[in-house]
Parts: C-alpha cells; sequence; structure tokens
C-alpha cells in the first residue's frame, strides 16, 4: 500500500492544480466567497452535473446567473410563485421546471429550518460514523419533502452510488488546490467517493471492487479500498484520477499503463462498462 500511496500522490501533485478545473462545474463554486451561497450553488450544480460537459456548463450557469450574487438572499426573499415563473420553461434531459423549483423550494425549507444545508446534514451523522450516508439521508429528505425533484436528487437509501451527492459533499467537506471546502463541522474520513465511469474502471484496476455494476455498495467498496491508503481523506485522489478519460489530452490507458506497470505489475485489467451518474 505504501508504493501504491506513493504512486497516487505523485499523480495528486501533478494534476490536482486549478488549471485542470476546467470543464467541470466546481468552477461555479470560486465566484461564491460567503459558504452559505457557495453550498447552495454546489448543490445545484451538482444536481445538473450529468450528460455532456460543455451543456452542463451551460445549464448551471443559467440557473444560477438567474438567482444573482447571493443565492442565500435570493431563496430566501423569493417567494414560490417568483420562483415557478423564474424557471418556467426550463428543461435540462431528464429535468423539468417542475423539479428544478421544487429543488430550490427544498433547500429554502432547509434553511428555514436548520440555518443552511451543513445544518442540516450535520443533523444527520455523528463523528462516529465511518461514512456520510446519514448524514445525506437525513438532507436528503428535507431537501425532497415534496417528492417531486424528479432525476435531481438522487435517494441515498436505494440502490444507487449517489454519485452527484457525494460529488457535492467532496467540494464542500475538502480544501485543497481544487476543493474550496467550507464545511468545517464534517470529517473528510467520513467521504464516500462520487463513483462516475472513470472512478469505476479505476477502481475495478485497483482492485477494490468486483461489482458488476456502479451501485451504491460498489461506490463503498472502492472507499474503503481507498481508505486503507489513506483513513484521513479516502476521497483524496478522485479529482485528480478521474482527469484521466475526461479530459481530451489525459487518456485512460495512460493512466492503466502508470498503474499497472509500476504499481501492481499486472498486464492492463479488462475494463467493464457501465455509468454511474446517479
Amino acid at each position: 500500500m505504501t508504493h501504491l500511496r506513493e504512486k497516487l500522490d505523485a499523480i495528486y501533485e501533478t494534476y490536482n492544480i486549478r488549471k485542470y478545473v476546467d470543464p467541470d462545474p466546481l468552477l461555479f463554486l470560486y465566484d461564491y466567497p460567503e459558504v452559505r451561497d457557495r453550498e447552495i450553488a454546489g448543490l445545484v450544480a451538482a444536481c445538473l452535473a450529468y450528460g455532456r460537459v460543455e451543456m452542463i456548463i451551460k445549464t448551471v450557469g443559467q440557473v444560477l446567473e438567474k438567482m444573482g450574487r447571493s443565492p442565500f438572499d435570493y431563496l430566501s426573499d423569493t417567494p414560490d410563485e417568483t420562483i415557478d415563473s423564474a424557471f418556467r420553461g426550463f428543461k435540462y434531459r431528464f429535468a423539468t421546471d417542475r423539479h428544478l423549483s421544487n429543488l430550490l423550494k427544498g433547500i429554502r425549507q432547509v434553511i428555514k429550518e436548520f440555518g443552511s444545508l451543513e445544518n442540516c446534514f450535520s443533523a444527520g451523522v455523528q463523528r462516529k460514523d465511518e461514512t456520510v450516508m446519514n448524514g445525506l439521508c437525513h438532507m436528503y429528505q428535507g431537501l425532497n419533502q415534496t417528492g417531486q425533484t424528479g432525476h435531481l436528487l438522487a435517494d441515498p437509501q436505494k440502490t444507487s452510488a449517489c454519485k452527484r451527492s457525494h460529488l457535492f459533499l467532496r467540494w464542500m467537506v475538502r480544501k485543497d488546490a481544487v476543493d474550496p471546502g467550507g464545511w468545517e463541522g464534517v470529517s473528510s474520513n467520513q467521504l464516500v467517493i462520487p463513483l462516475d465511469t472513470h472512478m469505476y474502471k479505476i477502481g475495478k484496476l485497483l482492485g477494490f471492487t468486483k461489482r458488476k455494476s456502479p451501485d451504491k455498495i460498489c461506490a463503498l467498496e472502492i472507499t474503503a479500498g481507498f481508505r486503507k491508503i489513506l483513513s484521513r481523506d479516502p476521497v483524496k485522489y478522485d479529482f485528480c484520477l478521474t482527469r484521466f478519460g475526461i479530459r481530451r489530452n489525459l487518456d485512460m490507458d495512460e493512466l492503466s499503463g502508470f498503474i499497472n506497470e509500476r504499481v501492481t505489475g499486472q498486464p492492463p485489467a479488462e475494463y467493464a462498462t457501465g455509468v454511474a451518474d446517479k
């Protein structure tokens, strides 16, 4: 494990830098110095982070633009009918204007009840918990009180890997050159890997999972594998590793060869196919 950590740290030092963020909806979080605004912008960006990255960036930008410089103030001061009117006609793949409006109203309700998204999340998780799953379930219930947020929110009590929810938590809990952080009361050692297609392949390559599909159990298994390498921060390598296969100039085969040749000494593993963007 020590040798593998050295190689992963080398990849982290090379690719976990701001210039590799673009294109990524994480970009939007850098525009909000206030945590109360950043967590709202981050949740909106994460909920819409599926499909072609160009369309994700365009859609998130349009939504946040309508909310002005302070999403917190917008949701605090804007009545239901005005939110419905502002986003009437919205459509992004599976998401409709009704889904988006109900998500925004759910955020407002959580803020009204708990003061912030972080407080809502923290009310459901304890330091002794191994992962963030209890907090995520609690926050989901608060945000989805209408039951009409559609595909924008994945239910963590079901089998979904909840990739976008865990991506949001990574952004808000971790703090380094890429992740802006802001949630001081949540521990990074409880985070779960945001399991997308790229991390699914990497997890299989590293021998962390043999699951046939990238589901919740698979995400927890891969997280457990990384926890053996770095228990205090198992999601540390998520951003730098998933640049391979996302950015056009970084090829997944290059990463596969690097890990196999210099860490495992085995020939490249056969990749299973699957999409984990829920």
